[in-house]
């Protein structure tokens, strides 16, 4: 789907990625997770194409140099959400979910972009809020706004479809982090994939097929989340004392902190 060979970015001359691979095939779940700063949300721009990258360096995406997308063509095929979306939009929150259908219509959406639409308000738990101005919803709200409005972008029919999401648990309670974590997974049995930057590595490990662990600009382990989640490589990588256990209910491992 996507693999990139040492990718490196730096700003103001410093170094916030070195020498990072990264290859995710069809139909795969990955999470990056590490501390702050470790350059979870860099990693993911440079491979979304939202970060100019050295001209020495390829990312390819459906065996084809990113760059090379046309970026009409290139939004049916992956979308973003971004950690940061605007506090400010005055737009009810249908208008707001249907931004993401744009790349699809010129001057008034189709039945099409309509049924995308009301599919991934149903699908994030937020028809009842369709009417509401986006500006008067919670933080959490808006959360789930966004997350509708770029899964409507990939309603379509392109097969191996690539899903980035940069912390997109943000103010979720736990009922709706879940459901947006079954939603990926759901998403990912359909042959696409999904590239998520989290900071609950219990969920991590629940939900992701291959864990990148990163600190301080490099890779500190790859694989599966038995390979990845270690007592002492976590405990390193964090800085912080941690045990780990198999967790009770899907022996998934279980991290706990202190």
């Amino acid at each position: 789907m996507i693999k990139a060979h040492r990718i490196n970015y730096l700003h103001k001359k410093f170094h916030i990625l070195d020498g990072v691979d990264v290859s995710v095939e069809y139909g795969e779940f990955l999470a990056i997770v590490g501390p702050n700063g470790a350059g979870k949300s860099s990693l993911l721009s440079v491979l979304a194409n939202e970060i100019k990258q050295d001209k020495k360096q390829q990312i390819l995406f459906k065996n084809k140099q990113i760059t090379d997308w046309g970026i009409h063509e290139l939004s049916k095929h992956k979308a973003k959400f971004s950690q940061h979306n605007s506090t400010d939009i005055p737009l009810k929150v249908k208008d707001v979910v249907m931004m993401g259908r744009y790349p699809y219509f010129d001057g008034q959406p189709r039945k099409e972009d309509w049924d995308a639409m009301s599919k991934m308000l149903l699908e994030t738990d937020i028809v009842h809020l369709k009417d509401r101005d986006y500006n008067t919803l919670s933080g959490g709200e808006k959360q789930r706004v966004h997350l509708s409005r770029v899964m409507a972008q990939l309603e379509n029919d392109v097969v191996h479809k690539l899903l980035f999401l940069d912390e997109p648990l943000n103010n979720l309670d736990i009922k709706y982090q879940y459901r947006a974590l079954e939603s990926m997974k759901n998403f990912t049995r359909k042959t696409n994939s999904v590239i998520v930057v989290l900071h609950d590595l219990n969920l991590a490990a629940q939900f992701a097929d291959k864990i990148l662990l990163m600190k301080n600009g490099r890779v500190a382990a790859y694989g599966n989340p038995d390979e990845v989640f270690t007592k002492e490589r976590i405990s390193d990588t964090y800085n912080f004392p941690c045990t780990i256990c198999k967790n009770p209910v899907n022996e998934t491992p279980m991290i706990i902190f202190g």
